[in-house]
């Protein structure tokens, strides 16, 4: 899943000039009720393209596609020998799918890799640690460190106890609060741990719930800051230990982490399209990304997104429905890394971005859908507000703020209107990067719902004769 972008700022890029939709109040007035007059006569269209996904041929295919796709291929780190077979199965699956200019673009990506990894508590009594490395974490000696932990419940209590900390292994057992929030344990727990002297870190999983289960994810360290081990355990682990150091007990762990980072390679974006019937050169966006961590499958995350961003295209394939804008499909590379494929492609495209309309991505599951979240101006929300009345047949009209995402904040830093899909996440961090994100976590029925959400508001915005306005 992606990294959270803080993404509030792009509300200060100046209105564009020259659109009909920026002229003073009356004119947008006037304009905006054509707009919802036009959008409306979408109906038809609309419903078609739901009971070919919900209820017609096309019922339980994005699941299908998945579950094959996932079962062939397993989990997709960047770098590794999987992703490239992902990327080579999907080139071939999207040009059989019939899908125009089917290509692959080249990124340079880095791969790590974890090896074999173990911590056990030697006192005060043997006990087997679940971790799982975080990426990009350094390995340990080959022997291991073994060391006293010192328990922290946030970074203040760590530098109130900085003394304490030299030569341990830092414990952090967070409360949850949100990802959002949470997150910042995992991704610069060891710079902090490092700075106090500690020989390595320990990260409670970044999760409301738990069956002994670590969450793997990206961490980075910090120029001049020592580099220490760091991995994830779990909320049991990290809350065992922490209530054992609460009854004044000392406790001793080995740690043997065997990772390593590797020189960038070179790995592909893979984009396909439905070209523009009148302004071909503009593009309607609509992606999520295809590598994944190493664990479990990469089917929710972000498997799903992916997946149902193709079945967007393929549903208007198959009823013959060819938008005035050109639709593409991007399926990002390196996005766990911290979005380095996206930032590339953007880079190699960032010249044509007037003929950006909308940037579209899914990597918050595919779990059942409520709406678009939606970044740009006041009056590109109302005419997203107005698309998505046409969901209104299997009752998702929600709009929400903050449409952005990694592989797309690049786009809406600099004034493209941004979407993402929304749906119920409230089970996504219990399998998030971790050995849980399974094909048993999709549900064709809702995957089937949120396929519908995407055609739909990908095809009306590409189609309008107009474009969203920024």
């Amino acid at each position: 899943m992606k990294l959270l972008f803080l993404l509030a700022f792009v509300l200060l890029f100046p209105q564009s000039k020259g659109n009909p939709l920026s002229r003073d109040d009356d004119g947008y007035q006037r304009t905006f009720e054509d707009l919802k007059r036009e959008i409306a006569g979408y109906s038809d269209i609309a419903k078609k393209i739901i009971d070919l996904a919900v209820y017609g041929r096309a019922q339980n295919r994005s699941y299908k596609r998945l579950a094959l796709f996932v079962d062939t291929i397993g989990p997709r780190l960047s770098g590794s020998k999987n992703l490239e077979l992902a990327i080579k199965y999907m080139y071939k699956a999207l040009r059989m799918d019939g899908l125009e200019n089917v290509h692959l673009e080249p990124v340079k990506i880095p791969p790590w890799e974890r090896g074999k990894e173990s911590a056990m508590m030697v006192e005060p009594r043997n006990h087997s640690i679940a971790i799982l490395g975080l990426g990009g974490s350094i390995a340990t000696p080959p022997e291991g460190i073994t060391a006293e932990v010192l328990v922290v419940a946030s970074f203040g209590e760590l530098h109130q106890r900085a003394k304490e900390a030299k030569g341990k292994i830092v414990v952090y057992n967070q409360p949850y609060v949100s990802y959002g929030e949470t997150v910042q344990y995992r991704g610069r727990g060891a710079v902090e741990a490092a700075k106090v002297g500690a020989k390595a870190s320990l990260i409670k999983t970044v999760a409301p719930f738990s069956i002994n289960s670590p969450h793997t994810g990206m961490q980075s360290y910090q120029p001049g800051v020592r580099k220490i081990p760091t991995a994830c355990i779990s909320v049991e682990d990290a809350e065992l230990m922490a209530r054992i150091s609460s009854r004044g007990n000392k406790i001793i762990l080995t740690l043997k982490m065997e990772a390593k980072t590797y020189p960038d390679v070179d790995s592909f974006n893979t984009v396909a399209e439905i070209v523009g019937s009148k302004y071909r050169e503009q593009v309607v966006l609509v992606s999520g990304h295809l590598d994944s961590w190493d664990v479990g499958q990469g089917a929710m995350d972000d498997g799903g997104g992916a997946f149902v961003s193709w079945e967007a295209l393929s549903l208007l394939k198959d009823l013959g429905l060819r938008p005035k804008r050109t639709l593409r499909l991007v399926l990002w590379t390196g996005e766990e890394q911290g979005g380095v494929g996206a930032e590339q492609y953007y880079k190699r495209h960032k010249v044509n971005i007037s003929n950006f309309d909308i940037v579209m991505e899914s990597d918050e599951g595919t779990f059942m859908p409520t709406g678009l979240a939606f970044t740009g101006s006041d009056k590109a929300r109302n005419i997203m507000k107005e698309i998505v009345k046409l969901l209104q047949p299997i009752n998702v009209t929600g709009v929400f703020e903050e449409g952005g995402g990694t592989d797309i904040s690049y786009w809406i830093r600099d004034g493209i209107p941004g979407a993402s899909l929304r749906d119920d996440i409230t089970r996504y961090f219990w399998f998030h990067h971790s050995q849980g994100d399974t094909m048993t976590v999709q549900d064709p029925t809702q995957m089937n719902l949120c396929a519908a959400v995407w055609a739909v508001v990908s095809y009306v915005i590409a189609d309008m004769e107009e474009k969203v306005p920024v």
